[in-house]
């Protein structure tokens, strides 16, 4: 009698734990679920879920803004759904143009297989790729005909797609659209079709594309999958999150570059991060709120806190509080980083030349502006002019250029 009364409770216990689960899956940093209630009862029901994400590889590297649908994408892996993971190397040639001020370039076939390279070791960094269904959306789309293609586009009217925000801004402004750019909901709603999805997540700015999928399943006579978007992620500067304006932070950034790009951030970014961007139990990051607000906690105690969490995620724990000391050493004791790195010069050099070079800047334009802004130092003296030359030496001259980055130059 009393195990099978423990048996009842245990079985209690694990409803309970599974209704919280699913009820941190539909709220934390959730932008719109389309249909909720539908969602919800499938989830509670059991069923194993085809859950659809499209990632187009249109970069190298996948920044956190890109990460927060992942980490949806986890919860509903560890409930037991089935995740579908769709590679878009044929939609990454069209462009998505959701959110974007103006016409995407296309990219060459070379490009997407360059940027494929570590993808998938960086997604696996979140996901259990295991138990992954990896799908890639030319096995599909490059089959499609014309008058497949005029089918799906019959779906959709011009004043629709005008309609999308960033299509009506460029349309008032007189700036080009693409029919091109048309196709690209078409293309992502097909691909709900190919592999039957039952759900799809995306940032809140993919909703029109998302619900394209419905309607385009509707089409094929497929049950209409539904949605969920996640919020978006503002940059560290509170601009969109853009890798052409460098404030992004890289899931695969090395856990020292992680860790002061999040104590760089502006403070009233900090609560958003911690419920986007870590996995801190939502309890702890409303007490956080609170007592940031109440202002009984320092922004840069809590933003240290943050760079913990996020490093620890990407990296593990050792690594993050190795790089929380790091930054102390060099930004609290003003002491150099522990392992600076070295680059051997046999006779003097530009500093322009040499900041391009040693791979401290990506371009001299960068290693100008930088030198305008001050913000190039060697030996701890600002570098004002752009044709100084820098000596190496047996013992090393250290030039900083920025907060972060450091380098010895020593004779070769």
């Amino acid at each position: 009698m009393r195990q099978k009364h423990t048996e009842l409770l245990m079985k209690s216990s694990k409803r309970t734990d599974k209704l919280k689960s699913i009820e941190e899956l539909l709220t934390r940093g959730v932008q719109e679920i389309h249909i909720r209630e539908n969602l919800f009862a499938a989830l509670r029901s059991g069923k194993k879920l085809r859950v659809k994400h499209g990632i187009d590889p249109t970069g190298p590297k996948i920044h956190i803004g890109r990460a927060v649908v992942l980490w949806k994408l986890r919860q509903f892996q560890e409930l037991g759904h089935k995740i579908v993971l769709i590679i878009g190397d044929f939609t990454a040639q069209i462009g998505d143009p959701s959110d974007k001020l103006s016409k995407r370039p296309f990219l060459t076939r070379e490009q997407i297989k360059k940027n494929l390279k570590n993808y998938l070791p960086q997604i696996g960094k979140i996901l259990d790729l295991s138990k992954v269904e990896v799908r890639y959306n030319s096995e599909w789309l490059a089959k499609l005909n014309f008058r497949e293609i005029s089918e799906l586009a019959d779906l959709f009217s011009v004043q629709q797609m005008i309609a999308r925000r960033n299509f009506k801004d460029r349309f008032e402004k007189q700036e080009e659209i693409s029919l091109r750019e048309f196709m690209y909901p078409l293309m992502q709603g097909y691909d709900s079709v190919a592999i039957k999805a039952d759900v799809e997540l995306g940032g809140e700015d993919q909703l029109f594309n998302l619900l394209a999928g419905r309607k385009i399943q509707e089409r094929y006579e497929q049950k209409p999958q539904d949605i969920l978007t996640t919020r978006m992620v503002l940059g560290l500067d509170r601009r969109k999150m853009s890798t052409s304006w460098g404030n992004v932070l890289n899931i695969i950034d090395p856990p020292n570059e992680q860790y002061g790009k999040v104590m760089s951030m502006h403070d009233n970014l900090i609560v958003e991060y911690l419920e986007l961007c870590t996995r801190m139990p939502m309890e702890e990051v409303k007490e956080i709120d609170k007592q940031l607000k109440s202002k009984k906690f320092n922004p840069r105690d809590a933003k240290a806190r943050l760079a913990f969490e996020v490093v620890k995620l990407y990296h593990g724990e050792k690594a993050a509080k190795k790089a929380g000391e790091e930054f102390d050493r060099v930004f609290r004791s003003k002491e150099l980083p522990t392992d600076v790195p070295e680059f051997k010069l046999s006779s003097s050099m530009n500093v322009v030349d040499l900041l391009v070079v040693s791979k401290l800047v990506s371009s001299k334009s960068e290693a100008r502006r930088l030198i305008e802004q001050g913000g190039v130092r060697i030996a701890d003296k600002k570098i004002s002019g752009f044709e100084e030359k820098i000596s190496p030496s047996k013992e090393g001259s250290i030039i900083q250029v920025g907060k972060r980055k450091f380098l010895r130059v020593v004779l070769k």
